[in-house]
């Protein structure tokens, strides 16, 4: 569902469908239409070869992303996993054995200097994150260089179906391993790849204040060393948003695929009903506290709101806006209404969310929004900013998203949100059961395998594509 901006006349409704099952929290992962396994010739497991610079499951973000789709798919095949050593002992801690499930490659030389270089040019703590994802770009070759080194020898000798590169997400970072690959017959999956998302027009304060001057000369990428070939020798190239579907050449159309990179694992985050009830709406906000998140946003919607509704809100996180965040909370006297819970560990997020009923994200530049598929799977009805990643996500069924064209538009259409939810209460249940089947039938790591291996097979057996 979309909510408007101030200039429309009237709010977008739309039916609401989809009870939710009894065994939600159980549910069969077949429902998506995927193979329970992947195709294999008969005495042969499938045997990728899965490239993850960034893969740990205590650390957030791409890490985390990296971990789950790539521990996902090992459970589904004969995996091997390879990343960076800074990755080891997490993946020791989660169980891995190295040199069966994992080897780790060791450039933390050329990481390292890279990542100082970073951090000088960033200008401040939380800042500047295409400075750092442009130069982490860089320092990926030598990441691919030591993977060649290692176990180049093995590819070219058969044991590996295939190469999955999962991490780095960005498009910015090549693989010069593709056309080496492509040369000894070892198909080459790329991604899900996402980001570069351009800033959306009404925010140039904000993207002054991310400093984010590199991002308005972010195609040079297109220039990067081995960035053709990383494309025309993928044998399947994975999209995570529309945008980074458009992004590539015309070329790889037959070979792409639109996968959105996140996900969320219902025993992590289990199923409990919300609904509206009575006269207080619970409304959660997660994420980094930085211009572009917009919790200012939400915090300015919920004190222009004049309804009946008790609007309390819980802002997880932290970051270098919380200051100004809570004078802007005193200043407005909603001291009683917005709390702040500072950073909360992943493992405690879903009980810290138990008396919540929506999840409100007016972040203005999200490529992917893995927080907004985890609250969705606890039964947390999204509302969103109309733009990147985040909308992609969600349906009519299953999630409010506001339109807008600039911050005031933004705030009013947040407002406006909390507004429709009053004069239809029911809303939230209905909402609340779509978003958790949702993400158990199409937006789980388990289904997000299944969708790999799909494919995985369509490269190697040639049957029709895939159409997700």
């Amino acid at each position: 569902m979309s909510i408007a901006g101030p200039d429309s006349n009237s709010l977008l409704q739309a039916s609401y469908a989809w009870p939710l099952a009894n065994n939600l929290s159980t549910q069969n992962r077949s429902e998506n239409g995927a193979p329970s396994s992947v195709a294999k010739s008969p005495g042969k497991a499938l045997r990728p070869l899965l490239i993850a610079e960034a893969a740990n499951p205590e650390w957030t973000s791409v890490p985390l992303v990296g971990w789950n789709l790539a521990h996902a798919i090992m459970q589904r095949t004969n995996a091997l996993l390879v990343t960076q050593v800074r990755n080891r002992d997490a993946l020791l801690r989660a169980g891995l054995i190295e040199e069966r499930d994992f080897v780790a490659i060791d450039n933390e030389r050329v990481a390292r200097a890279f990542y100082r270089l970073s951090e000088r040019l960033r200008g401040g703590d939380n800042k500047g994150w295409t400075v750092v994802t442009a130069l982490s770009s860089f320092s990926y070759y030598s990441f691919e260089r030591e993977v060649w080194k290692l176990l180049g020898k093995r590819l070219i000798e058969g044991e590996f179906d295939l190469v999955h590169r999962i991490t780095p997400l960005s498009p910015t970072s090549q693989s010069p391993i593709a056309r080496k690959l492509k040369k000894h017959g070892i198909p080459f999956v790329l991604g899900p790849l996402n980001g570069g998302v351009p800033w959306p027009k009404g925010f140039a304060d904000v993207r002054s204040r991310e400093r984010e001057w590199l991002s308005a000369i972010r195609k040079l990428h297109f220039l990067m060393p081995s960035y053709r070939a990383t494309r025309s020798e993928a044998a399947a190239l994975i999209a995570g948003s529309r945008h980074t579907l458009s992004e590539l050449p015309a070329s790889c159309t037959e070979r792409a695929f639109l996968i959105p990179e996140n996900a969320a694992d219902p025993d992590r985050f289990p199923f409990h009903p919300r609904e509206l009830s009575g006269d207080r709406l619970s409304v959660a906000f997660i994420g980094r506290l930085v211009p572009y998140k917009g919790a200012d946003i939400l915090i300015e919607a919920v004190a222009a709101y004049r309804g009946r509704l008790n609007i309390e809100v819980l802002i997880v996180g932290d970051g270098p806006q919380r200051k100004e965040l809570e004078e802007t909370v005193r200043r407005k006297g909603l001291w009683k209404s917005i709390k702040f819970a500072g950073w909360v560990e992943q493992k405690d997020l879903a009980s810290r969310l138990a008396g919540y009923q929506v999840l409100a994200l007016p972040s203005v530049r999200e490529f992917g929004g893995g927080v907004v598929l985890e609250a969705m799977s606890m039964g947390l009805v999204p509302i969103v900013a109309n733009y990147g990643g985040p909308p992609e996500l969600i349906d009519d069924q299953s999630g409010i998203s506001v339109d807008f064209q600039d911050r005031e538009t933004l705030i009013a259409g947040f407002r406006k949100a909390f507004e429709y939810l009053e004069i239809n209460p029911g809303l939230v249940a209905s909402l609340s059961n779509a978003t958790a089947r949702r993400v158990r039938i199409r937006y789980s790591w388990q289904a997000k395998a299944a969708q790999m291996a799909e494919i995985y097979n369509w490269i190697l057996y040639r049957g029709p594509k895939p159409i997700f």
